[in-house]
């Protein structure tokens, strides 16, 4: 109710701004209680290894420095992810970056990995209080050529380990150049077998196994879906999340910002995003679990993502569009969605 009366004076300001605002005055009313959220009731799923006290998350990119973890987590996610970070800290690309479509209830962004860099990150985590499933997304530095980019991914991964629950691979964010060149085969191999290698290093000397996950792009031919769910087999990637945003415009011909570059999300990538998922889960079947992302902006939507094989899902424009109480929505309907078909 409360960010239904707030939404029309934040979709009055510039979409980064408000973006900004939005998790500013959040901090304090919901960090230390004052805002009471409805929740639903626990709907506990097992994946990666992890107990997951819902199959509800928050997607990487709305907290990309870490600093609201523990006012995101009193809102009723099962789990959430913080970033991308990259090594070096970087502004990423010139704004305006983050375009609002309401027609269709849509955002497309070209944030280009801002963020503040492993060090700063890593202090702002270490302030968080909370201690659920937290995810951390890794990327590279914008000037980073993919050939010395596992050099990055490496360093990313080596330092958040021991706080991370898991660490996600970013190779599909539209908005960092060549970055989702290393989708391609070849590449890919040799990315994950550097990082898994280098995760058995770390499990031993932490004496902790953090699981990782691979985030792709909604934007796949047939024979790319199936050389990468090859390579995940192969190297013994714990999750895949299916997508990222698209580059894509259907659904938004004619629309304001429609034709801006950037990464489309929110209802218009929902069942591209849903098609990838299903290709993935026909490939890879229960062998690695998939985590479904992209269009969610009803509960029906995540319900819809468990259906094509998802075990997890996660929210990020939705959350834009309908606040908070979405997430107890989706939580249910997936509950719903389980009864019906036990």
């Amino acid at each position: 109710m409360l960010y239904a009366l707030a939404r029309p004076l934040l979709f009055a300001l510039d979409a980064e701004t408000a973006h900004g605002l939005t998790l500013a005055l959040a901090d304090a009313p919901l960090r230390f209680g004052l805002l009471r959220v409805p929740r639903a009731a626990p709907l506990p799923v097992r994946a990666m290894g992890l107990a997951f006290p819902n199959p509800v998350g928050l997607a990487a990119g709305l907290d990309k420095n870490a600093e609201h973890v523990d006012a995101l987590a009193a809102l009723g996610f099962g789990f959430i992810e913080v970033g991308t970070v990259t090594p070096r800290p970087q502004p990423g690309n010139a704004r305006p970056r983050l375009f609002r479509l309401p027609a269709a209830r849509a955002l497309i962004n070209r944030f280009g990995f801002n963020n503040v860099g492993l060090d700063a990150f890593l202090e702002n985590l270490s302030r968080s209080r909370w201690r659920g499933i937290l995810g951390i997304n890794i990327g590279r530095n914008f000037d980073t050529p993919n050939e010395r980019a596992a050099d990055d991914y490496a360093m990313c991964l080596e330092r958040v380990y021991a706080r991370a629950s898991y660490v996600t691979i970013n190779i599909s964010s539209p908005n960092t150049s060549g970055l989702r060149a290393l989708q391609e085969s070849a590449r890919l191999e040799a990315l994950l077998a550097r990082l898994v290698a280098l995760r058995e290093r770390l499990a031993g000397q932490h004496g902790r196994y953090v699981p990782l996950a691979l985030k792709i792009a909604p934007d796949l031919e047939a024979q790319q879906v199936r050389d990468i769910a090859q390579a995940v087999r192969r190297h013994r990637i714990d999750a895949l999340i299916a997508t990222n945003t698209s580059l894509a415009r259907e659904g938004v011909e004619g629309l304001p910002h429609a034709t801006e570059q950037g990464g489309l999300s929110g209802a218009p990538i929902r069942q591209r995003a849903t098609r990838v998922l299903a290709a993935f889960a026909a490939e890879l079947g229960s062998e690695v679990p998939l985590i479904g992302a992209g269009g969610i902006l009803r509960g029906g939507d995540a319900a819809e993502k468990i259906g094509a094989g998802a075990a997890l899902v996660q929210l990020y424009t939705g959350l834009i569009y309908r606040g908070p109480a979405l997430i107890a929505e989706c939580v249910e309907a997936i509950r719903q969605a389980h009864r019906a078909a036990a």
